[in-house]
């Protein structure tokens, strides 16, 4: 048996640009419109054990109501109001904690700190990626690597490995600053390939610097007249500035002939700048972990990747970043478009100098 944990309200304010779900920021996020994210990565999580485990869960959307969908009869304890909070995540992991082999969250990285709080290392818990930002390693890849991940560890494959929390100040977050200490460890079932890195900060220096300049020349000299959006990062903020363009660091902006269209733009924004005009997208990968899209870039959404193409993809690092890594990665919440984008992609590294990489 496992324990599933649900944290509803985690990364709906992805793709509307908020940044984050803490706080108030979930309501805001659905007076935008924004739908939930959690609750679907859940059902796939568990279409994915293909009901080769039995599931104890908090009740309606905190696990009962995603266990039902994807097919269980899940074992169902604790109480919960209309609207969820950290201590419900908190209170569901200590009472499923003696009764489960390991527990799974779905959530961010603020639904990670209170798995911790809850229960520190005295139980195996693993998390389902589903929020905004997702920069500790304690997250598999994806849902079904989380599956894989579950499965291998009950049947006596895979190891066991303590991984970090990375605290996130999310209010600096949404004033684009970012913000990361080390908050503590969670003990989590391990496979190399199956889990995620933690995120690795950006560095600077005279190198890096000039490394950067030469990656601006570049994509100067290849830029077009399409419409450009730039996807958040010291990188691709580093870059904008040589070019002349105000770039908000964790933000997605849109641009036009060196003109800023929009500024830390959310997805219906990005769709209605780029509708019906050739468009181009420039990301860096996450530092230390690899991804290009589904982490801390939802705004980049499936509509917009789709609107775009596979061919307008420009993605750049410095080759101190790529150096540190062996593949890209993609996790959009899209299956098929995972499917799609996957494959060997041109990285631009420097003036003229580009690295073949593969997107898994």
């Amino acid at each position: 048996m496992i324990g599933l944990v649900v944290n509803p309200i985690a990364g709906i304010g992805g793709r509307v640009g908020l940044k984050g779900s803490d706080g108030d920021a979930w309501r805001l996020a659905m007076k935008l419109g924004a739908e939930p994210v959690a609750p679907k990565r859940a059902v796939e999580f568990l279409k994915a054990l293909a009901k080769r485990v039995e599931i104890a869960t908090y009740p309606k959307l905190m696990g009962e109501l995603e266990a039902i969908e994807a097919g269980y009869r899940p074992y169902v304890i604790g109480e919960i109001g209309e609207e969820t909070s950290a201590e419900d995540t908190k209170r569901a992991c200590r009472e499923l904690m003696g009764m489960v082999d390991l527990i799974v969250f779905v959530g961010g990285d603020g639904t990670a700190r209170d798995v911790l709080d809850a229960v520190g290392t005295d139980c195996l818990v693993l998390g389902v990626p589903s929020g905004v930002k997702v920069y500790s390693s304690c997250f598999a890849m994806n849902p079904e690597y989380a599956s894989k991940l579950v499965l291998d560890y009950l049947e006596g494959r895979g190891g066991v490995k303590e991984a970090e929390v990375l605290d996130i100040d999310e209010e600096a977050f949404r004033r684009d600053r970012l913000r990361v200490r080390l908050y503590g460890y969670l003990k989590i079932p391990y496979e190399l390939g199956l889990v995620q890195a933690g995120k690795e900060p950006s560095r600077s220096g005279r190198d890096v610097m000039d490394n950067l300049k030469g990656i601006a020349r570049y994509l100067k000299e290849v830029m077009d007249d399409s419409v450009y959006v730039l996807g958040p990062g010291s990188t691709v903020k580093h870059i904008a500035e040589f070019l002349g363009i105000e770039k908000t660091l964790l933000g997605v902006d849109v641009v036009w002939r060196g003109r800023v269209l929009k500024r830390d733009a959310n997805e219906e924004e990005i769709i209605e700048a780029i509708k019906g005009r050739r468009a181009k997208l420039v990301v860096t990968p996450i530092g230390g972990q690899g991804f290009i899209f589904g982490r801390g870039n939802q705004q980049i959404s499936p509509r917009v990747l789709r609107m775009i193409g596979k061919e307008g993809i420009i993605v750049i690092g410095t080759k101190e970043k790529m150096r540190k890594l062996k593949s890209l990665h993609v996790d959009t919440g899209d299956r098929e478009l995972d499917e799609e984008l996957k494959g060997w992609i041109r990285v631009i590294t420097d003036y003229r100098e580009e690295e073949v990489f593969r997107v898994d």
